[in-house]
């Protein structure tokens, strides 16, 4: 048994021997937290929790050789534009102008570093100018986008016992980067011509990279979609709208990838997503994720709602980790309540980044009861 078949079968509905250990990850400020309440600076936040719950998990070789990137190429300067009451305007790596504290600067724009509000001024797609300007930094062929490999190579990568996954953006987190939140809904009614004829482009660009990655031999388990498209009671486009826009792009690319070996299509958005689940299932998309609480997502209904069709990853609140002790282990019964059949289509975890308001004494022990609901104790 391997953390790769332990995967495959939590999320495929194949009785899996144990469940995969997944607390979730703390943000930069909640490490910094925990550093002053026991986690030594030198040592690994994940490596810490095992040990002090009394936990080893399968090892896994290391996966050689694999690359893919669907990012622009090349970015944009970072830059700082300007500074002054306690505010920075920068330039990120996407071409946007926005605002952030001075507390933070543009690499926590560049990774998920931390949670940081900022405040956009200027999008870089905002006439069909711009449009004509932005695709020629999305050449699917350029050289450095996937790694070339030899057919012994591709035989190494294939022989593996972790899972290979890769993350693209879904066409409608990809036009709001170009276009920012409020010029692409306005632009779905105003000039919906606009809005498909990007969308048909970024559906041939992952496709022909997605091309790139399997036409080597290359198996991938898992693709996941990222497709922050919900607010915290309704998804920010109407279902009709998904449906018309967005399901025709993923009902190709979970096709091809499917058709080459790719079980695990896994879509992550925040925000409520019950709307919005009915049309990933018809997609063929099989995970979601992170399944936040306080958006009124509640896994329990949709199980009984989708049965097997669809899985889950996240879905624990993190206000209740936050709050520890009877809180934590009701939302722990409740969540894991899923489990209970042993047929498994859930990996529980935080349902978003670790965020610092989570002492470490209390993700300690959140863990240990996610050790004891997973199989792990």
């Amino acid at each position: 048994m391997t953390n790769r078949d332990l995967y495959l079968d939590t999320l495929l509905f194949k009785n899996p021997a144990r469940i995969p250990f997944s607390p979730g990850g703390p943000r930069k400020s909640t490490i910094e937290r925990w550093q002053t309440e026991g986690l030594p600076k030198d040592m690994n936040y994940f490596t810490y929790v095992c040990e002090k719950i009394g936990i080893e998990l399968l090892p896994s070789k290391p996966i050689p050789g694999f690359h893919a990137d669907f990012r622009m190429i090349p970015w944009f300067e970072e830059k700082i534009l300007e500074h002054k009451d306690g505010h920075y305007i920068i330039q990120d790596w996407m071409g946007s102008v926005l605002e952030i504290s001075d507390k933070y600067d543009y690499t926590y724009i560049r990774n998920a570093i931390d949670f940081v509000t900022r405040r956009w001024i200027k999008c870089p797609v905002e006439s069909r100018e711009d449009w004509e300007e932005m695709k020629k930094r999305y050449d699917p062929d350029t050289p450095q986008r996937v790694v070339q490999l030899t057919p012994e190579q591709v035989a190494q990568i294939n022989d593996r016992d972790s899972i290979l996954s890769i993350q693209v953006n879904g066409p409608f987190w990809q036009l709001r980067e170009w276009m920012g939140f409020e010029g692409l809904c306005e632009a779905f009614i105003d000039d919906p011509e606009f809005v498909a004829e990007m969308i048909g482009y970024w559906q041939d660009y992952v496709l022909k990279i997605f091309k790139r990655i399997c036409e080597q031999g290359i198996i991938l388990d898992r693709v996941g979609f990222s497709e922050d498209m919900a607010y915290k009671a309704h998804s920010m486009i109407s279902p009709a709208m998904t449906r018309e826009f967005l399901l025709p792009v993923y009902k190709k690319w979970v096709s091809y990838l499917k058709a080459h070996g790719t079980q695990i299509i896994d879509m992550d958005s925040d925000g409520y997503v019950g709307e919005l689940i009915p049309i990933w299932i018809d997609a063929g998309i099989n995970v979601c994720d992170p399944m936040e609480v306080a958006a009124y997502n509640d896994i329990v209904l949709y199980r009984k709602t989708y049965g097997n069709k669809i899985a889950y990853t996240g879905g624990v609140d993190k206000r209740a980790i936050a709050k520890g002790g009877s809180v934590i282990e009701e939302e722990m019964k409740r969540v894991c309540s899923l489990l209970e059949d042993g047929k498994g289509g859930l990996i529980p975890g935080c349902d978003h980044g670790v965020p610092h308001d989570i002492s470490l004494d209390n993700f300690v022990y959140y863990s240990k009861l996610l050790a004891k609901y997973t199989g792990w104790l």
